[in-house]
């Protein structure tokens, strides 16, 4: 039986190279992004500390010893473990890697490149409620082009994802945060780079993938044009 969200392990995947983000970011992971004048990982940390949680791994790769220089073992009062990979692996293989660093199941997942003001208390319950093996926070934006759509029915089965670029307008994406049982995660090939969202998710259509729609507002820091926007968002931050 699933727990509550404060015995819930985060897992932060924050290996990307980043490359988007050099010509304003070529010192450090972007993770590590200054955002008001502190690492944007804060801010992540800030959201699962206010939702109760207390355990987090972070899944590092492109300067990943920054990060660890960076935060050490805690943050207020999240308890950090790190797991390095040696060579990229992606979303999917990172995660599959920390597998056994995971405490609780199922697991709360952040992409760390990502926000979203999201209530985490209520995905985590929507998770429960329909015995979902993967839920997805789902957020709402005016052009779907940058980020691929995800299609569901009433319930919230998701039932198709669209490639980048297929179709621009409004449309439902991925913000970025998941509740993955962690049977699934085992799932996971251990041998090489594997994409949650290219590979992993669409293979998990009519298995019990869920997508779970947040009102709140959504922010990728990924490219140049996004990053800048970044010290505005929080500034008018609303309070969890």
């Amino acid at each position: 039986m699933q727990g509550p969200i404060e015995s819930a392990t985060a897992v932060i995947l924050a290996g990307g190279l980043g490359t988007r983000l050099r010509p304003v970011l070529a010192d450090r992971p972007k993770i590590l992004a200054s955002v008001g004048g502190r690492p944007f990982l804060a801010c992540l940390f800030d959201q699962l500390a206010a939702a109760g949680l207390r355990e987090v791994v972070l899944c590092v790769g492109y300067r990943g010893q920054q990060v660890e220089a960076a935060f050490g073992t805690s943050y207020q009062p999240l308890r950090l473990t790190y797991s390095f990979e040696d060579t990229p692996l992606g979303t999917g293989g990172a995660l599959r890697q920390a597998l056994h660093l995971m405490k609780s199941d199922p697991v709360l997942v952040l992409n760390g490149d990502s926000f979203c003001e999201a209530d985490l208390r209520s995905l985590w319950d929507f998770h429960a409620a329909r015995e979902a093996i993967a839920t997805l926070l789902l957020t709402h934006v005016p052009d779907t082009r940058r980020y691929g759509r995800v299609h569901g029915d009433d319930d919230g089965q998701v039932q198709a994802f669209e490639e980048k670029g297929d179709h621009g307008g409004p449309g439902c994406i991925s913000g970025g945060v998941y509740v993955l049982s962690r049977r699934v995660i085992a799932e996971i090939p251990d041998q090489g780079p594997v994409s949650l969202e290219r590979e992993v998710f669409p293979s998990w259509i009519g298995r019990g993938l869920y997508g779970c729609l947040s009102e709140g507002r959504f922010l990728d820091i990924g490219t140049p044009a996004s990053y800048a926007a970044a010290d505005n968002f929080f500034a008018t931050q609303a309070a969890p």
